[in-house]
């Protein structure tokens, strides 16, 4: 007999973004093994202004909120049971009555430096190099202050396109969006977070679903990987307290170092990369610990403020 249960997800419809949504899917119907027909968990597309908009940085439009607003309102709406984001692209405050209520194991954190390049130093002097992230171009300028940065938006397949017509000498991406794409001809060096840290709760699927749905939330937690659980939340604990936005550049990893213990690095910078400030401890509370770090590097960032 099959379950009665059906299921809308709501993602955004670029390749990755639909891709990471099969994910979940599958997830689902690793738990759900009664569910014997495919539209009993349905996948929705939902076009956000992030997506719409596409020429100019996310600052200017009103920041990382633009990819998740319409799939929310979806959520509020009952249009959808659940909606599956990229953490990395996830503000720190959620909407009343939503929560993420599931991580699933985080894949590889790591950046990838697309192009012909063996590793940063390699890029030849004064090039053209193509990233909307602040975080990748602070990170990058302070290690090579002669390199040109512009603006460079769009999905996975977009970017490589315009490097493929030479628009820029290399860009970033991150390693999980490539796996999870199966793009592994594309020409790419793993950058190790010592040299590039990656973004808060890169490489990490969430699932958000409405406080008080019994149902959805009973299944979600099922799903919930715990070390992925406490690592993103030291993570974007720590981005809290810095009040992240897109025009600050900050980046953090979070590790497990043994029995319910972690590491937390983290980095804020200056868009220009002139200031880099980087501040690791370890604690066992991933709240406390993000917030530990948070504080470190605000008082690092409003020093160099004020010089």
């Amino acid at each position: 007999m099959t379950s009665p249960i059906r299921l809308t997800i709501g993602t955004r419809g670029s390749p990755l973004a639909l891709a990471q949504a099969e994910i979940v899917r599958a997830a689902l119907f690793s738990i759900l093994p009664d569910l014997a027909i495919e539209d009993a968990v349905a996948i929705r597309v939902i076009k956000t202004t992030g997506d719409r908009v596409l020429d100019r940085p996310l600052a200017d439009i009103g920041g990382k909120g633009l990819f998740t607003k319409e799939i929310e309102e979806a959520l509020y709406a009952k249009e959808i049971d659940l909606a599956v984001h990229s953490m990395k692209d996830m503000p720190t405050i959620l909407p009343d009555g939503l929560a993420i209520m599931a991580l699933l194991p985080r894949a590889d954190v790591r950046d990838l430096l697309i192009g012909p390049y063996e590793d940063i130093d390699a890029i030849p002097k004064g090039a053209v190099v193509g990233t909307a992230s602040l975080r990748r171009q602070a990170q990058l300028l302070a290690l090579r202050p002669d390199l040109q940065v512009v603006p460079f938006r769009g999905n996975v397949q977009t970017r490589l396109a315009k490097l493929e017509r030479g628009d820029v000498a290399a860009t970033f991406l991150a390693k999980a969006g490539l796996d999870r794409l199966g793009m592994h001809d594309v020409p790419a060096q793993p950058l190790d977070p010592a040299v590039m840290l990656p973004a808060v709760a890169q490489g990490a699927i969430g699932i958000e679903a409405r406080v008080g749905d019994r149902i959805v939330g009973d299944l979600l937690a099922r799903l919930d990987d715990p070390l992925t659980s406490a690592c993103v939340t030291a993570e974007r604990a720590m981005l809290a307290v810095l009040d992240g936005s897109c025009r600050t550049p900050i980046a953090g990893l979070a590790v497990a170092t043994g029995e319910g213990s972690y590491r937390l690095e983290g980095l804020v910078a200056s868009p220009d990369g002139r200031s880099v400030h980087r501040h690791g401890a370890e604690g066992s509370d991933p709240i406390e610990l993000g917030r530990t770090v948070g504080d470190a590097l605000a008082i690092h960032n409003h020093a160099s403020a004020g010089r």
